[in-house]
Parts: structure tokens; C-alpha cells; sequence
């Protein structure tokens, strides 16, 4: 059993290449189960289920959460480990292999993958915007003139509890800029943008254009840029990271060499599965861009080495680790729950700007308050705290400790928020 975050098209061409292939014959492999989980069920599943033989997909923080918890086992088959020295240690300076305390591997990348954000040139056009270069700019006045004057959001995101990619790129945001700049990035980019459920929505809406512009994982870029010509995947400079998406044997397999098995054959022939026109990824090993087949993708091929020479931010994947659960419910709490709200906050403000009826500095004060994490009522110690990066720290243990409170400081957040926007509401209207 394969416990996966990729979709089906991936998985229905990986299960048709893998049983055709030698090894699976050599392994006497006739048949690969799938189950698709969104990663905050991974662990317990794993631990409940105790048939789990492969973690395939989803990102690093999540691997290197399973690692954490104990459900990563070591690779080490000579035939897998001969698959995983064709992987670069490194790419762009991020590491695509994470080496446990006794050495030995316990996840390797199987795909590679850079976040920016997809365009829809016309779209663009029409409403007659620039092309976005940074993060910061989707969150920009700009960008909000359409929202304003025609009731219509140009830019798309995703609700981060529904999508680990959107989740790595507010993380991403976050450390690029620091906390409360940070903040003010991820405000303002939520008070301009339709929220969508997952990030397939968001590039999907681009691709038909509902949106002008949509933050993306670059493999949907690509996707759209072959679905629709007037899109464009754009990685903002020097704001950005190269993530491997690993995959990794676990503790519960019952078939450790088949598995490992199967590892080996997606770092190798594998590979060919990533350059699918309908699937569009960067694989991690290159070799594969020497078959007939890559030399059919040379478009992929230019992005692997683009993505090979981009300016990578510093990332810190244990600090991200350290507050992510807790980012993620703020997040939703306040921006995805709450965004009417902060919509008619945004709207009023840029109405008064944009008019020339308030100066710089006052929309600049206006934004920090609007912007600023919140200051709350925590429901555990009922204390008066501000979601800094140490508070969040500090909720993320308990939350994922005891679940149950996790509703408890949404409801927390969710009123602070209610009760800045309707207070900065008033005072924007006079």
C-alpha cells in the first residue's frame, strides 16, 4: 500500500508503468494499492492501519514530520540505494535526501518542484495589469483596483488546510519577509484574492480566466502554460525555494523489498511518469532527460535547469515545522472564514487611497493595523496574547498535543478578527 497526496492521474499512470515494468515482474508484484489522505491523517492512519508500505508525496515538512514521529524506516536495499545515488544530494542549495542522526536515508526526492505564481496574460491585459514579479505585489494596491471597482478579484489562493503547496508558499512569505511583514504579505494578497479550496482550483481558474493571476506549485504552471497559451508560470526572484517531494519506506510495510522496490523504480524508469504532458513535473534524477522519451521534454529539461539555478531563499524547514499547524488555522480562521469581512475592510480602504481622500502614511497606518497578528484571548490560559512567531510556536504544540483545543483558538481568533475589521470598518467610513 502506497499512502499518497498525488491525484489520480499521476497515480493511474504510475500503477500502468510500474506493473509492465521488469522489476515489478523480478519482485513478483502483480498489483499497487493507493490511498490518498490529507497529511494531518497520515500518522495515525500509519499507526492504526499497520499496513503502510510507502509514504509517496506531499513535501518535506510532511516527510520530515513522519520522521519525527517514528514511521520512516531507513532505506537500505543495494538496489535502492543504487537509485537513490543517481538523486542529487542537493539542488539550488535545498537538500533532497534527509540523512537520519545513524546516517542512513529515510526519505529521497522523487520530484522536484519550485513555487511562484501562473499568470493569464490577457486577463492581465484587459484589467490592464502588470505582470506580477514578487509576492508582494499580488497583495498591492493594484491588484485590488478590480476587486474595487468591479466587485471582482483578480488574484487566486488556497485555503492552506486544503493545500500543502499553498501552505509552503505562506511559509515561504513568512520567512522571506519576517513575521509581521510577512503578515502584511499574506493580509492583503487574501483581502485581493478569491479563496479557493485546493490549489487544482486555483490553477484551473486561471487556466479558464476567472483570475489573472494564481500562487502555484510550478508543476501547475507548466500544466496551464500547455492548456491554455496566454499563461505564464513566473517564479518571483530570489523569493522563492526548489523543494524535493519525497517518498520514503515506512515502519508498518509487511513487504519491505517490494517496497523498496518500488522506490527504486520511481527514482529511475520511473521518472518517465513525471514528463506526461498531462502531469508536468521536474524530475529529481536527470539521467531520465537522456531516454527518448526527455529528449521529447526539452521544454521540461530547461525548466529543471532553470529551477537548478534559482536564487533560493534561506529556509528553515525545522522552524516552518514549529508553527505550521498553528499558521495554517489562523490563517483559515482569519483570512479564509473571515474574508467578507476583511474584504469590506480592504475595499473601504483602498476606496479613500485610491481617491486621493486619505495620504500615504495614513493608508500605510491603516494597513499595519489591519494587517498586524492579533492580539486574542488564548482559550487555555485566558490571557491577553498576540499571534507572534513564539505564540505560534507555542499553540502549534498544543494543538497538535490535543486536537480538541484547535476549534477553540479558531473561535479566538476568528472574534479578534471580527472585532478589528468592524472597528477599522467605522473609522475608514467616518
Amino acid at each position: 500500500m502506497v499512502l499518497t497526496r498525488h491525484p489520480g492521474d499521476i497515480l493511474i499512470k504510475t500503477k500502468e508503468l510500474f506493473l509492465q515494468s521488469d522489476i515489478a515482474h523480478r519482485y513478483n508484484i502483480v498489483d499497487i494499492k493507493f490511498v490518498s489522505l490529507p497529511p494531518g491523517f497520515w500518522v495515525t492512519y500509519i499507526n492504526e492501519r499497520q499496513e503502510v508500505d510507502v509514504a509517496w508525496g506531499g513535501g518535506p515538512t510532511l516527510f520530515d514530520t513522519l520522521h519525527m514521529q517514528g514511521v520512516l524506516a531507513p532505506m537500505e536495499s543495494q538496489e535502492v540505494l543504487d537509485a537513490i545515488s543517481q538523486v542529487p544530494d542537493t539542488l539550488a542549495g535545498v537538500s533532497m535526501k534527509r540523512f537520519g542522526d545513524d546516517g542512513k536515508i529515510y526519505w529521497v526526492a522523487a520530484a522536484i518542484a519550485s513555487f511562484g505564481f501562473t499568470v493569464n496574460h490577457q486577463i492581465l491585459d484587459e484589467y490592464g495589469l502588470p505582470t506580477p514579479s514578487s509576492w508582494a505585489d499580488l497583495g498591492s494596491p493594484v491588484f485590488g483596483e478590480p476587486l474595487l471597482y468591479y466587485g471582482l478579484p483578480v488574484v487566486g489562493i488556497a485555503d492552506p488546510t486544503q493545500s500543502t503547496s499553498n501552505t509552503r508558499m505562506y511559509e515561504i512569505i513568512l520567512q522571506r519577509y519576517g513575521w509581521e511583514e510577512g503578515w502584511k504579505i499574506l493580509v492583503t494578497m487574501a483581502a485581493n484574492a478569491q479563496v479557493y479550496g485546493g490549489s487544482g482550483d486555483v490553477r484551473d481558474a486561471v487556466i479558464r480566466g476567472d483570475i489573472a493571476v494564481g500562487i502555484t506549485i510550478d508543476f501547475y504552471g507548466y500544466t496551464a502554460q500547455k492548456a491554455n497559451p496566454a499563461c505564464e508560470y513566473v517564479i518571483p526572484e530570489g523569493e522563492t525555494i526548489v523543494n524535493g517531494d519525497p517518498i520514503a519506506l515506512v515502519t508498518t510495510s509487511k513487504h519491505p523489498e517490494a517496497a523498496q522496490a518500488f522506490i527504486a523504480w520511481v527514482l529511475t524508469e520511473g521518472q518517465k511518469v513525471w514528463l506526461d504532458p498531462d502531469i508536468n513535473r521536474l524530475p529529481s534524477n536527470p539521467a531520465v532527460f537522456d531516454t527518448p522519451e526527455g529528449r521529447q521534454r526539452q521544454d521540461l529539461r530547461e525548466s529543471f535547469e532553470r529551477a537548478q539555478q534559482t536564487q533560493s531563499i534561506p529556509f528553515n524547514d525545522t522552524l516552518a515545522l514549529e508553527y505550521e499547524t498553528a499558521m495554517q488555522q489562523y490563517f483559515r480562521a482569519t483570512l479564509v472564514e473571515m474574508n467578507d469581512q476583511l474584504k469590506q475592510v480592504w475595499t473601504a480602504l483602498l476606496d479613500k487611497y485610491l481617491n486621493g481622500e486619505i495620504s500615504e502614511a495614513e493608508f500605510q497606518d491603516y494597513l499595519s493595523r489591519l494587517a498586524a497578528p492579533l492580539t486574542y484571548e488564548d482559550p487555555v490560559t485566558h490571557e491577553m496574547v498576540t499571534f507572534t512567531q513564539e505564540n505560534a510556536i507555542q499553540v502549534n504544540e498544543r494543538i497538535i498535543s490535543d486536537p480538541s483545543l484547535r476549534d477553540l483558538y479558531a473561535l479566538a481568533w476568528k472574534q479578534a478578527a471580527s472585532e478589528r475589521y468592524q472597528s477599522l470598518l467605522s473609522e475608514i467610513l467616518g
